[in-house]
């Protein structure tokens, strides 16, 4: 019995370990670590001269999200709606997330672009999930640029690459029978 109730006391303070780390996480991402993604991506998109926006999303306490947001335009294409009215179709031109999760540590992921009405959005990709701890300053270098080869990739599709997808589910206007 003895062995037993030690398995049991060695998962009891793993779990109390775990809920420290996350109360520990959550404060120092208040205290720095949003400041510092922040700032880092601000740096970068100087440096680099790309237009985008560095946004914090902040409806819900400890969880938190920063997004390096390409904005979101008119598509080129449009929905004809009668002879006299055109819809614009709205382009979102992806993301790169840093959204603080449930326990406090950090998840990088890449938001793809996607047309309204245009077919499904490619679901996000996931680039890691980090302790604040493990978050350092060359990483947000490699997410932005594994940020920008994905964007790159989805809007440079064409045919040459046969299992390359957009996150099209269906074309627009597309039957059962084509």
């Amino acid at each position: 019995m003895d062995t037993e109730l030690q398995n049991l006391k060695r998962k009891v303070d793993r779990y109390q370990e775990v809920l420290t780390n996350t109360t520990a996480y959550r404060k120092v991402w208040v205290e720095e670590l949003s400041q510092k993604i922040l700032d880092q991506l601000n740096y970068i998109m100087g440096q680099v001269e790309l237009d985008a926006k560095v946004e914090v999303r902040s409806g819900l306490e400890n969880l938190e999200a920063i997004d390096l947001s390409l904005g979101t335009v008119r598509s080129g294409m449009s929905q004809r709606v009668n002879d006299a009215i055109q819809r614009d179709l709205i382009k979102h031109n992806g993301s790169l997330v840093y959204q603080q999760l449930f326990n406090g540590k950090v998840m990088v992921l890449i938001q793809y672009p996607h047309i309204e009405g245009y077919g499904e959005p490619k679901p996000p990709k996931t680039i890691a999930i980090y302790r604040p701890e493990e978050l350092k300053d060359p990483y947000f270098i490699r997410h932005v640029e594994e940020f920008m080869q994905e964007i790159t990739l989805w809007e440079d599709y064409d045919d040459e690459e046969p299992y390359q997808r957009i996150g099209f589910q269906l074309n627009f206007g597309q039957t059962e029978d084509e």
